[in-house]
């Protein structure tokens, strides 16, 4: 199959593979963001073959095609990520001159209602880091990317693909590559910088057995570590810390954050540190921060 497609594709289909494309070539879209939106289009061009022949919708068929994700049971989060990519392909669509007005206009997102992100007491954070078995190579990683983890509040994906290059020693930055390739400066701290460099002097020689890599965590086998190989990793050692609920590598990201705003950092200083291009992304852990507020004052306050 070419990059244009098969002769027999609908229209509709080239043109979810054109859209693609663009957003992989000239927007820079990351990889896992591409692959969810690869499969909401591809479903709803499935959708659309039977009852348009393939053809671009009409408002109409949409609002049908809306209502089938609500009969299927998806969540809300789910559909409003549909609507999300429908509406940028149908952008797209309009600035290519494929169609002349915009069918998604009238489309409602679903209500989401913004849930307290889960992360951990200052204990639990301690135990987690102390749980790894410093006596093995792949302890000494793990160690090293739970500290740096927990110290910048980098996304998984972005701390797996730190290159060797990207930490400055001296300085104590880290260059992090995050979504739509935009690139930012994190500031790191001294523990966190004293987890790697052991590890870069120690664990990463062992593990790489001889063999060379750009990447700065890597397995026995020489590669790059995954977000599998990572996420079992965080896993193993929250058992071995007791702590069994739904414990991912997100919810350090989300104890960075709301540890820093306990502290009394700036909700703009922690948007740029999690690379949020919005501040109302951000935002949500300030419900985190109100809510411990609540319990102090419940807790303490005399007529409470």
């Amino acid at each position: 199959m070419t990059e244009t497609g098969r002769a027999d594709e609908s229209p509709v289909s080239l043109a979810v593979r054109a859209f693609l494309v663009h957003s992989r070539m000239e927007k820079g879209l990351a990889r896992n963001s591409l692959e969810a939106c690869s499969l909401d289009l591809n479903r709803l061009a499935a959708w659309l073959e039977p009852r348009t022949g393939g053809e671009f919708p009409q408002a109409e068929h949409l609002v049908s095609y809306v209502n089938s994700l609500y009969l299927a049971e998806l969540s809300s989060r789910s559909i409003a990520r549909h609507l999300s990519s429908i509406r940028t392909f149908f952008r797209f669509l309009q600035s290519e001159a494929k169609i002349t007005g915009d069918p998604t206009e009238h489309l409602t997102s679903p209500k989401q209602w913004k849930t307290i992100p889960k992360f951990l007491n200052r204990d639990q954070t301690e135990k987690l880091l102390a749980a790894t078995d410093l006596t093995k190579a792949s302890g000494v990683r793990d160690r090293a990317m739970f500290e740096l983890l927990y110290a910048t509040g980098i996304r998984a994906s972005e701390l797996i693909g730190l290159r060797q290059t990207s930490i400055d020693f001296g300085l104590g930055l880290i260059r992090v590559t995050g979504k739509g390739n935009k690139q930012r400066i994190v500031p790191v701290h001294f523990d966190a910088l004293e987890a790697v460099k052991v590890y870069i002097d120690t664990a990463r020689v062992s593990l790489l057995k001889g063999k060379t890599s750009p990447v700065l965590f890597v397995t026995s086998r020489g590669g790059g570590m995954t977000r599998q190989a990572f996420w079992a990793a965080i896993k193993l050692s929250g058992r071995k810390a007791g702590i069994f609920h739904n414990l991912s590598p997100h919810v350090l990201r989300h104890t960075f954050a709301t540890h820093l705003l306990e502290g009394g950092a700036d909700l703009r200083s922690v948007q740029t540190m999690l690379g949020h291009s919005d501040l109302a992304t951000t935002e949500i852990y300030t419900h985190v921060v109100r809510s411990r507020l609540r319990e102090t004052l419940d807790q303490h306050h005399p007529r409470a």
